[in-house]
């Protein structure tokens, strides 16, 4: 066999093997892996992604999600920030602080889809107290986490309403309630679907609780968003879209059978109570996701007067070094389509 002949052979060998490689089906393809980083803990209303990982929406769409609990927004926000995780979920005043006070930083995480049309956070009181409306707050003793959403937000309110100043007391997120319930404080802010559930935990009837709702009071803030970090968009942002179609496609599965959402979460965390954790997703459901102004606004959309109104008041709020870019910490344009995102069809409030 002469050396051009053999030549020939290894070229057509090579060949072939590269054509073989080029042939493979799509379905042999790596599903894209996106790490992702909850607000909080594997209650109620993680069910909304824990759902689609189990059903499968995001593997139908090439990507394997892992999904982590979380100690608050603000933390979510820095470890999306960090690259820790590529994307997450956060209170949208958070991500807005963060881009006013790291205006150099790299890697600024990004809104891509609301989720929590309406914020969750309010004041809850003990009726006993006599506090019967939002300027009876004024000269009591609060209480909340310093890090806490509607402690943080609370000047909004506290102006929104005419409110004069107050005391607040800090304590960990598992005292807020006892504290309450104990008399150590005459109010606390809080999630409504959280604070609400553990005074009940703590042997206090919901019929005995007064909640401001702060959006029945006035302030008119966006609650959570599923946010992205800046080099993930860059380099993925098919695979962004393809997060937000399955989480869509999930969501309305979600709120259609709040019971078998749950069952995803109790497969996360097996000590959770089901019954109560149901509830707390109804709750969340009917107080911030299925609301009147999701509705007008479109599921996962924002409105671009109000994004600003609450970039100004958060600016205010929050004292941030810097004036916040509401085009900055948004971006709705991995959103899928309207009639995709028209969850609501038959959802009751």
């Amino acid at each position: 066999m002469t050396l051009a002949t053999l030549a020939r052979r290894h070229l057509l060998a090579a060949l072939t093997a590269a054509l073989g490689l080029a042939a493979l089906p799509p379905a042999m393809a790596q599903d894209t892996p996106i790490k992702f980083q909850l607000d909080w803990r594997f209650e109620g209303p993680a069910a909304f992604f824990l759902w689609p990982v189990a059903k499968g929406q995001f593997k139908a769409e090439k990507l394997a999600v892992t999904v982590d609990a979380g100690t608050g927004s603000g933390n979510a926000v820095n470890r999306v920030a960090s690259g820790s995780y590529d994307m997450g979920f956060a209170d949208l005043s958070a991500l807005m602080e963060f881009h006013a006070n790291n205006a150099t930083a790299p890697n600024k995480p990004v809104a891509v889809m609301m989720v929590y049309n309406n914020t969750p956070a309010a004041v809850f009181a003990l009726k006993k107290s006599g506090i019967k409306t939002p300027a009876d707050l004024a000269g009591k003793k609060l209480g909340a986490p310093v890090f806490d959403a509607g402690r943080r937000a609370f000047p909004i309110f506290q102006k929104a309403n005419a409110i004069g100043p107050v005391q607040w007391v800090s304590m960990d997120p598992p005292l807020r309630e006892t504290m309450l319930a104990r008399g150590d404080v005459d109010a606390i802010t809080g999630f409504y679907f959280t604070s609400l559930l553990n005074l009940e935990a703590r042997g206090v009837k919901a019929d005995d609780v007064l909640v401001m709702p702060y959006p029945s009071h006035g302030v008119k803030l966006y609650g959570n968003v599923i946010i992205a970090s800046e080099e993930f968009i860059k380099k993925k942002p098919e695979a962004v879209k393809a997060f937000l179609r399955a989480f869509t496609k999930a969501a309305r599965e979600v709120i259609a059978n709040p019971k078998a959402a749950t069952e995803t979460v109790k497969e996360r965390d097996g000590i959770i109570n089901t019954e109560l954790e149901e509830r707390r997703l109804r709750l969340a459901i009917q107080s911030s996701i299925v609301t009147q102004d999701a509705r007008t606004e479109g599921f996962g959309d924002v409105k671009g007067p109000r994004l600003a109104l609450m970039a100004s008041q958060v600016a205010d709020a929050f004292a941030t070094k810097n004036r916040i870019d509401p085009d900055a910490v948004w971006n709705g344009s991995f959103l899928p389509s309207a009639e995709e995102r028209n969850i609501f069809a038959g959802s009751k409030k």
